[in-house]
């Protein structure tokens, strides 16, 4: 894999231009492209080009424009420029997560001869059951909500074509894992976002299936690359797939505005 050229491939295709989604505007000027929710979703800055002479007043920029916006992120890979934006984002009050590894596979070195393990399932989202029963998983795999997400698969299930397919494994007719893969109108690259499985499923096999079963939907709508920020635990299962480390990414959390005394 040229890593140079999947990076500049994966900036221009997917960070400058995101996927089309009735639940967000995308925002751009010279320096920036920033997410907007309509509702009450992710917002943040996912591309940015800077230097040491542009960064700091855009970065104190960001911060001001989200300051009423509720939480927002600035998206950080470890080859964005100037090399020391990292302290600059916390010099302006930003707090980093923790940091995942960015991960790409071309689709003809995934390994996708993965059996689901016995008692489960893996169900396509098409209705508001579906949802339901992913929102469910989401929530019982990450221990916390996830505002806006529910809106978000909703509205992807009447869009055309469908950039975004939701995925939910279930036991019986419990839900124990879930996952969505972004599949954009245009582009080489798909997307893996949300993987996750409930405490009492993991180390069974789900995860690796729903990894394998959101990969062949990408393949089978032609795209040459999956890409997924990976936590430490998932790195090793995706490794094992095909995947091959390209960055580092750490998202930078922005401090919302304290109401004024009296206000």
């Amino acid at each position: 894999m040229d890593v140079r050229a999947v990076l500049a491939a994966f900036d221009e295709q997917v960070r400058q231009n995101p996927v089309p989604d009735p639940t967000v505007s995308i925002e751009r000027d010279a320096h920036i492209v920033r997410v907007v929710s309509v509702s009450d979703g992710w917002n943040g800055v996912i591309w940015n080009h800077l230097d040491g002479s542009t960064a700091d007043a855009v970065i104190a920029a960001e911060v001001e424009r989200f300051a009423e916006s509720g939480d927002w992120e600035w998206k950080y890979y470890s080859y964005d420029e100037p090399s020391d934006l990292p302290r600059r984002l916390l010099a302006a009050g930003l707090t980093p997560d923790e940091e995942e590894s960015f991960m790409v596979a071309e689709q003809g070195e995934l390994d996708l001869g993965v059996v689901v393990p016995e008692g489960v399932r893996l169900v396509p989202v098409e209705d508001a059951a579906d949802v339901d029963a992913f929102m469910r998983a989401s929530t019982d795999a990450f221990e916390e909500s996830h505002p806006g997400l529910e809106a978000q698969v909703l509205a992807s299930l009447s869009a055309q074509p469908r950039t975004l397919r939701a995925v939910v494994a279930l036991a019986g007719d419990v839900p124990v894992a879930a996952g969505r893969v972004e599949l954009p109108p245009s582009g080489e690259f798909a997307s893996l976002w949300g993987g996750g499985t409930v405490p009492a499923w993991r180390h069974r096999g789900v995860f690796r299936a729903l990894v394998a079963y959101r990969a062949q939907l990408a393949r089978e709508r032609g795209f040459r690359y999956l890409q997924v920020d990976a936590a430490p635990t998932s790195r090793p299962i995706l490794e094992r797939l095909g995947f091959v480390e390209l960055a580092k990414t750490v998202p930078y959390r922005g401090r919302v505005k304290e109401p004024s005394a009296g206000s």
